[in-house]
């Protein structure tokens, strides 16, 4: 063995204890960590020959990288819809690297992690009060979800003129109808082959809304004269956090041949409160749904689900199957993920997301969506008492604002850059209905009044000098 890793083996205790003490002191000081910094690093380092031991790169680490880091866990970071990671799910999280599966199979000599997977997904689906009609599986983010949901979509669609997409590539023209996807799907709808502008896009309901209108959905229906098409809608849009009519969606199932996409990355956990279930109402009748995790189920970053429709697994399988290794068997008689989604190498992604529900429960999620969205209304009320306005109503925990005034239309974007500056609060950027504004997301379960407090006062400070 290599001397260094004998050594590094030697002293494993040590150098996880060191590790351990240095993840405690930035968690535990993560109130006072900035949220956005200015340093930066040369990346073109030169390669040590003989290698330095963990203790060295740890000691190089501290002191050229760890200054790049920011409170992206904490309280005050607003932006991207980022959750942070509970004490829960950093066990989980911990374990999957130290376990180191590579989870595919249920029933394997090679090992059967993905029965984890398989238990965590049945949580889940309590969780959000869903049928076990679905099939889950975890995958990175909400962008591999969609796409996962979006290619068995695809494969679905073939079918329709009686043709195998996932063999013989696209011969049709796929008609995919949505009013305000995010990114995420579009991107998918790009690396499928389909185009990212090969979507009809149908209008919101009149007003301040970012929901479809189900009128104008059926009316661009009719319009195909009876051909198939993929329906992209919304549980949560990434700007007022708006929902798609899940009922009205069911009832046009019963009249149209179309596969139903839900993205519900992270408005789908509107499900867990009685206060806000009724948004998500009627969801269980798609075909696929995303769930991101590493939103508002505070695990760390690379976690979300897919849930697609057990009826569709023979379109699952023809999408995503490994026909070339014949030595991992039949897919019908030996379940394997691999042969339904895109990754062949996957770690325990469903550890963290495992430990989480074990340790808090139902009412323990039930709490941190209900007091992220009461949180949402605080600010937004704090906001309206203090010169800015907002751009649309609070639905969720997405709070969509501006400057007051059109006259400070040119000022919003120096003023968010100086607010993010400051290192006390992160939010983002964002364009709605014309106007530019920026949007903040509360999910952490860090998050609490005397954050929205202090971040009040240093958008009041900054007004005063802009």
């Amino acid at each position: 063995m290599n001397s260094k890793l004998q050594h590094d083996l030697d002293n494993f205790e040590n150098i996880l204890e060191k590790t351990k003490q240095q993840g405690i002191d930035f968690l535990s000081n993560i109130d006072n960590i900035p949220t956005s910094n200015t340093y930066s690093i040369d990346p073109k380092t030169e390669l040590n020959e003989l290698g330095l031991g963990s203790i060295e790169a740890l000691k190089e680490f501290n002191e050229r990288l760890a200054p790049l880091m920011v409170s992206s866990p904490g309280p005050r970071y607003w932006g991207f819809v980022t959750g942070g990671s509970t004490p829960a799910s950093i066990v989980g999280d911990w374990l999957a690297s130290v376990y180191d599966q590579n989870t595919q199979a249920v029933k394997a000599q090679g090992g059967a992690s993905a029965l984890i997977e398989f238990e965590t997904i049945n949580l889940l689906l309590q969780l959000l009060e869903l049928p076990d009609a679905f099939l889950g599986g975890f995958v990175t983010g909400a962008t591999m979800s969609n796409f996962t949901s979006l290619a068995v979509a695809r494969q679905w669609f073939g079918k329709q003129y009686g043709k195998d997409f996932a063999k013989n590539g696209i011969s049709e023209t796929i008609n995919i109808l949505t009013a305000t996807p995010h990114s995420s799907s579009i991107k998918s709808l790009s690396m499928l082959g389909i185009g990212s502008q090969n979507y009809t896009v149908i209008k919101t309901i009149e007003g301040n809304r970012e929901a479809l209108d189900t009128a104008d959905l059926e009316e661009k229906i009719k319009a195909l004269n009876g051909e198939p098409f993929i329906l992209i809608s919304s549980a949560g849009t990434v700007n007022t956090a708006d929902f798609d009519d899940f009922e009205a969606i069911a009832k046009l199932r019963e009249k149209y041949n179309f596969w139903w996409h839900i993205d519900g990355a992270f408005g789908g956990f509107a499900a867990v409160s009685e206060k806000y279930k009724h948004y998500v109402k009627g969801w269980e009748g798609a075909d696929s749904i995303t769930i991101d995790c590493h939103k508002w189920l505070n695990v760390p970053y690379e976690s979300a689900f897919y849930l697609v429709k057990k009826e569709h697994v023979n379109l699952q399988i023809e999408t995503f199957q490994n026909s070339n290794a014949p030595y991992l068997g039949n897919p019908l008689e030996n379940f394997n993920y691999l042969n339904v989604l895109p990754e062949n190498s996957r770690r325990l992604r469903a550890l963290p997301v495992w430990f989480s529900l074990k340790a808090y429960g139902k009412e323990g999620f039930r709490d941190l969506i209900e007091d992220s969205i009461a949180l949402a209304l605080h600010f937004a009320n704090a906001l309206i008492e203090n010169d800015f306005e907002l751009l649309a109503p609070i639905r969720l925990n997405n709070v969509c604002f501006t400057l007051k005034g059109e006259h400070n239309q040119e000022k919003v974007t120096p003023f968010l850059s100086a607010l993010n500056d400051t290192g006390k609060v992160f939010m983002t950027p964002t364009v709605y209905q014309n106007k530019k504004g920026i949007r903040a997301s509360f999910v952490n379960w860090r998050t609490n009044e005397e954050d929205v407090r202090i971040v009040i006062k240093e958008m009041k400070d900054l007004l005063e000098i802009i």
